[in-house]
């Protein structure tokens, strides 16, 4: 992936901001296919968490893109979904030297899926999906790769504003309306569980989204449990 130039970089955000209102599924799909000109990568996604919390595929460049979309939504790990927890930049240099997701490991590698950069796609400072690249071989990203991509993301940002004052975007829109929505409510259940089990976001993370799946309950109900009562439910 090459330095990205700041000028080719806007022009390009330019441009695609005014493809960005007629056809809000069309414009999510350029935007995530330039990525890969832009970025000189091998494949780029983009994910949306959904009422569980969970992020789903919106847009892939390619099939790998979409496997690897599907995988991490499926296993509730890999470098977007600790993006989206963290709310900030993750990237893995090589997957195959990388211990941090062992459930995904295997089927990105597969896949041609080698070296990874996710960044949180916000609304109003609220993380709401990921926007991620990808290279079929090992890769140091660096500083301005990441500071880069974020900034890719605002478009990603103004594209979804667009469909959810819209409603355009049917199923879409409801999915980034409920992340709004109740965000802060699951940050604030991830925060007392890191507390009270003395581990990281993630690990609380994925605690959370276990108990709302096992009980058949969305995760901002399970999350507001927690804090009404201090315990997760029976």
């Amino acid at each position: 992936m090459p330095n990205i130039d700041p000028e080719v970089l806007a022009s390009s955000l330019r441009r695609l901001e005014r493809v960005g209102g007629a056809d809000i599924p069309s414009a999510v799909a350029d935007v995530v296919h330039a990525a890969v000109d832009l970025f000189g990568v091998t494949g780029s996604g983009l994910m949306v968490a959904d009422e569980e919390n969970s992020l789903h595929y919106v847009a892939a460049s390619n099939a790998p893109s979409k496997i690897m979309e599907e995988a991490q939504s499926s296993a509730g790990e890999g470098p977007c979904v600790t993006a989206f927890v963290l709310n900030r930049v993750v990237h893995t240099d090589d997957l195959s030297q990388d211990k941090r997701w062992p459930q995904i490991r295997d089927t990105f590698l597969r896949n041609g899926v080698v070296s990874v950069l996710g960044a949180p796609v916000r609304l109003g400072g609220v993380p709401v999906g990921t926007l991620d690249v990808f290279l079929d071989r090992p890769h140091d990203w660096d500083d301005t790769e990441a500071a880069a991509l974020q900034r890719y993301c605002d478009l990603v940002e103004s594209t979804l504003s667009t469909a959810l004052a819209a409603q355009r975007a049917g199923e879409l829109a409801g999915q980034l309306q409920y992340a709004l929505d109740y965000r802060i409510v699951i940050e604030r259940a991830v925060g007392y569980l890191m507390a009270r089990h003395e581990t990281g976001a993630e690990e609380a993370f994925t605690l959370l989204r276990s108990a709302a799946r096992s009980r058949r309950r969305k995760v901002a109900e399970v999350a507001q449990y927690l804090l009404d009562t201090g315990r997760l439910p029976d």
